[in-house]
């Protein structure tokens, strides 16, 4: 895929076909492609994020790890998506997460200066980006529900129907984890269960 075609995709997963042309080539020309090898620790904790990622192919995951070593996987991210670890980029302070590539990754990327600089020279672009942040939040807010009143079935039910892909994507141990559950009984509830 060339350059022109991934920021063809960045543009049409942002809305932003509707920005006047120079608009777009101004925050465009900011972006730069990277490409990261399967299990690369992208951003570690304690590092604060620089770049907001653009997923062009490859999953990825953000995961906190605990004092004693527990991982949560907290975020899945695929293409065509953002990844990266959003407070820590947006708010510049050091990231409490890991964001890894579970596979080859390709990625565009832009640095915390530059996207600051075109989100307060096109007020147009601010907008659609304050949009995607809101709706980043709500899908926050609806998993914190899941995850403190669901059951595992419940849970398991609400990702097929919001993401009935992701098992095809996502190696279930990952996927357990992301949902709470031990791997065992996330294995023995997918077989137990008809999609």
């Amino acid at each position: 895929m060339t350059l022109a075609e991934k920021l063809q995709g960045l543009q049409n997963a942002l809305g932003a076909t509707d920005l006047r042309g120079h608009e777009w080539q101004y925050f465009a020309k900011s972006w730069e492609p990277i490409t990261f090898k399967r299990k690369a620790i992208i951003t570690n904790e304690g590092q604060t994020e620089k770049y907001l990622y653009f997923v062009v192919e490859g999953v990825q995951r953000i995961y906190h790890c605990s004092d004693a070593g527990r991982e949560a996987t907290i975020l899945f991210t695929y293409a065509p998506s953002f990844g990266g670890v959003l407070d820590s980029f947006l708010l510049q302070r050091p990231s409490k997460f890991f964001y890894e590539s579970l596979t080859k990754t390709e990625c565009l990327r832009i640095p915390h200066a530059p996207f600051v600089d075109g989100t307060q020279q096109i007020p147009a672009l601010d907008a659609l980006i304050k949009q995607q942040v809101y709706q980043a939040l709500s899908g926050l807010l609806e998993r914190m529900v899941e995850l403190q009143t669901f059951t595992s079935e419940e849970k398991l039910g609400a990702l097929m129907q919001r993401s009935p892909h992701i098992l095809h994507l996502i190696p279930q141990k990952y996927l357990a984890n992301y949902l709470g559950m031990d791997a065992t009984n996330f294995s023995k509830l997918i077989n137990s269960i008809r999609f």
